[in-house]
């Protein structure tokens, strides 16, 4: 029997993965043919709980937001190994976080949720196939937890109210939504009612290798591993779609703490808690206070800010991380300040080694403290051997990569590609020194990019590929002694803004010019959405969420609860 739901539940999930968006209603119960029957998770829950038919079309419409301009689109997102990691953990209270190993790696855009890039492929079906063996593997290896798991004692093998208990929560955890009652008697019995997981444990003699056999299941569904949402069509909005109160749930948790729904959030959504702005918001600000909060966050700035995979490592890369997590939870969890003092802050959270490190007076301690950076031309991110980090290139820094980071990412600004007649893989020739030899780019074509990037690197040229604090450039075959060392200026601008010395004074003139703000909304749109490329529909939801925390200092808990509290965040938009 396990080997049969298994094939059936992989047969599923490679037909899935390989017509990707085309699956969209299938995962539903309600596409054409067979589709509808591809998994017991997947049939026709979510259609009973939106109203939608196979076509998209509805008994009954339902009213249209008042802001339904600004509704984006949303495609088909499948759980990234984060999401994956962190979702099977919470079902099975594990430690479990392998995905990332067997799941296909999805080239972040900078974000890693991105759906429109996340390539179907067979390897799915095998890592989910995997991955589900080894979580139940486990699982069956300790029988403490599992017993938690199940949340019940069997009186034998074929003890259907204890199994019936089990799949009912179970599956409505892992699937983030209720069963339906053919769908539990499927799990139990079978397609030939005597073919399920209970007639397997029967048959075994053994309670727990049906237990075994559902988990497996499960956590291959297609409804597990991608997050659907149908929703019910709204009147004169083609194209539009409102969100049922699981949908919301799961979108919401999934924004906020980059796991699927707790079993008080899906309570809330059962009793159609979730159904307005203002019971969203109450949601989100419970979510905001779960300690995965703080995790979801600083994945958030991670990405975004292009840190997420340091070009270090060992322990100066785990002090560096554990830095710049500590100043998200201080001033977005912990003092609740605006989130601009992410670019100001005058501490920094460091141990004697990464102190030294950096060249800042020692705190005298192994364990990391609090240290003012007084007057080392420090503050904030921007200091952080993290940020610094990035953007390294011929074994060095890069002012061009350091300057297109900063102008792409920290304020959402285009830079076009370089001409395809040149090789950006080979340094620039010449003079001895980096500021002589990238001269060259304030000639010909090259100069209206490279004026807006190369300042603002250079200004940042004090600071090494780790985030040390230098003098002369290092390692520069060219030089013979210390005497001919290339000595860095450090002097940078933005370029019809003003000019800068080093990562505090950039945060100060970013900050002073408002370059901030949009940006963080947008990149935060951005995730939440899982697509990068912006229309004129999701600019205008940025700007509504930016008039909603006005133009000047907000926290950042204040940009995602007027994020998840507008009446788009209920909706979806098909894609086009």
């Amino acid at each position: 029997m396990a080997s049969t739901h298994t094939g059936w539940v992989r047969g599923a999930l490679l037909g899935c993965g390989l017509q990707s968006l085309a699956c969209y209603t299938g995962l539903g119960g309600q596409a054409d043919g067979d589709a509808g029957e591809t998994s017991a998770g997947a049939s026709a829950g979510s259609a009973s709980a939106s109203g939608a038919g196979s076509d998209g079309s509805s008994d009954d419409g339902v009213p249209p937001p008042e802001d339904a301009g600004q509704v984006g689109r949303t495609g088909l997102r499948r759980l990234t190994a984060n999401e994956y990691d962190n979702t099977v953990r919470d079902l099975l209270q594990g430690d479990e976080a392998a995905s990332a190993l067997l799941l296909p790696y999805d080239k972040p855009t900078p974000f890693d949720n991105d759906y429109t890039n996340q390539i179907p492929s067979k390897a799915l079906v095998e890592g989910a196939d995997l991955l589900a063996a080894d979580a139940a593997d486990r699982l069956a290896e300790d029988p403490a937890r599992r017993d938690l798991v199940v949340g019940c004692t069997p009186s034998g093998p074929g003890d259907e109210g204890c199994m019936a208990s089990f799949i009912t929560q179970f599956g409505r955890r892992a699937l983030r939504r209720p069963l339906r009652d053919e769908e539990l008697a499927l799990f139990l019995h079978g397609e030939n009612g005597d073919d399920g997981v209970l007639d397997y444990a029967v048959a075994e003699g053994d309670f727990y290798v049906g237990v075994d056999s559902f988990v497996r299941l499960i956590l291959q569904d297609p409804e597990f591993l991608y997050r659907v949402e149908l929703g019910q069509p709204v009147e004169g909005e083609p194209g539009v779609y409102k969100l049922d109160d699981f949908e919301v749930g799961t979108r919401l948790s999934y924004f906020v703490v980059g796991a699927g729904p707790t079993e008080a959030l899906l309570d809330r959504a059962a009793a159609g808690a979730l159904s307005t702005p203002a019971d969203v918001r109450a949601a989100a600000q419970e979510l905001l206070d779960d300690p995965r909060a703080l995790d979801r966050v600083a994945r958030f700035h991670a990405l975004w800010l292009g840190y997420a995979q340091l070009s270090v490592s060992g322990e100066l890369a785990l002090a560096m991380v554990d830095e710049s997590k500590a100043l998200l939870q201080r001033i977005i969890f912990d003092d609740r300040i605006a989130w601009q003092n992410l670019f100001s802050f005058d501490e920094t959270y460091v141990d004697d080694t990464l102190a030294a490190h950096y060249g800042l007076p020692l705190p005298g301690s192994d364990t990391p403290t609090w240290v003012p950076y007084g007057d080392s031309g420090r503050a904030g991110l921007l200091s952080h051997g993290t940020f610094l980090s990035v953007g390294a290139k011929f074994n060095d820094t890069s002012p061009v990569q350091r300057g297109k980071l900063i102008r792409t990412r920290l304020f959402c600004q285009d830079i076009p590609p370089p001409p395809p007649t040149v090789n950006v893989d080979v340094a620039p020739e010449g003079a001895v020194c980096k500021q002589e030899r990238y001269a060259a780019h304030s000639a010909g074509g090259c100069a209206g990019c490279h004026e807006q990037m190369d300042p603002v690197g250079f200004g940042l040229e004090n600071y090494d590929n780790v985030g040390r604090y230098r003098e002369y450039e290092l390692d520069n075959p060219d030089t013979p002694d210390d005497e001919s060392q290339c000595q860095i200026e450090g002097q940078g601008e933005l370029v019809g803004i003003g000019a800068f010395h080093g990562p505090a004074e950039l945060g100060e003139l970013a900050l002073s010019a408002g370059l901030l703000n949009r940006c963080v909304a947008q990149q935060l749109y951005r995730y939440g959405v899982g697509r990068y490329e912006l229309d004129e529909i999701d600019e205008a939801f940025i700007d509504h969420v930016i008039e909603r925390v006005g133009a000047g200092d907000f926290e950042f808990r204040d940009l995602v609860l007027e994020y998840v509290a507008s009446d788009a965040f209920g909706y979806r938009r098909e894609q086009e």
